[in-house]
């Protein structure tokens, strides 16, 4: 067989390379999705009855908000690292969410610590938030894993980071339409400790699915 017969035989069985969608483009697909999910979720556990009464309220607004900026910005980021020609510096991105978020919760702790004295500091549970918070985020975040598959030779420990904290984000935006909790300091104890055992679990989980190589 002559060389340029077995290339062109070669070539002839050769399949059309799809293309990756863009960064923005992964990213806005699983925000949609995830906005869907919990929607839902919340629609079938109900609106808590004073939730109109709460969003008159400036810093409760400025709270959900910054949980949702939190979850969107950190599912730009976990894609955009997953590909090898973007910077790290991506991983920035969601810092001022977060952090308006958690300053927002620390305010309303010093508020409520002098609305309500020292019973404030009394502490109660609720393992409800952490139910919610990982029953709706560990397959969120399993989902953003598999659209970010690819990325497991480039940066995989950031993406799962980052896809974890947007997952979590988004369903403790989702869980304060529903689930009552007035104390602040309750909010920041079951609320981001749900979230800091999601974005771990939620890496240690991922991290096969990443560290696979495309075919």
């Amino acid at each position: 067989m002559r060389t340029e017969e077995l290339i062109g035989e070669l070539a002839g069985g050769l399949r059309p390379v799809r293309r990756m969608a863009s960064p923005r483009r992964q990213a806005a697909l699983w925000l949609g999705f995830a906005t869907l999910a919990v929607g839902l979720a919340v629609l079938a556990n109900g609106l808590r009855h004073d939730l109109q009464e709460r969003m008159l309220m400036p810093q409760e607004v400025g709270q959900w908000l910054a949980s949702i900026l939190a979850g969107g910005t950190a599912a730009l980021s976990a894609a955009m690292l997953a590909r090898p020609d973007r910077s790290s510096r991506w991983a920035l991105l969601p810092l001022l969410p977060l952090a308006a978020w958690f300053a927002s919760l620390g305010w309303g702790c010093m508020a409520d610590l002098g609305r309500l004295g020292p019973m404030e500091g009394q502490l109660g549970t609720s393992w409800g938030c952490l139910r919610f918070i990982l029953a709706m985020g560990l397959p969120l975040a399993a989902g953003q894993f598999w659209l970010l598959r690819h990325a497991g030779p480039v940066r995989p420990w950031p993406v799962l980071l980052l896809g974890g904290l947007a997952s979590a984000a988004l369903c403790s935006a989702g869980l304060s339409l529903f689930h009552h909790l007035d104390a602040a300091v309750m909010i920041l104890l079951w609320h981001g400790g749900a979230m800091v055992l999601l974005v771990l679990v939620g890496a240690l989980l991922g991290r096969p699915l990443l560290a696979r190589r495309p075919r």
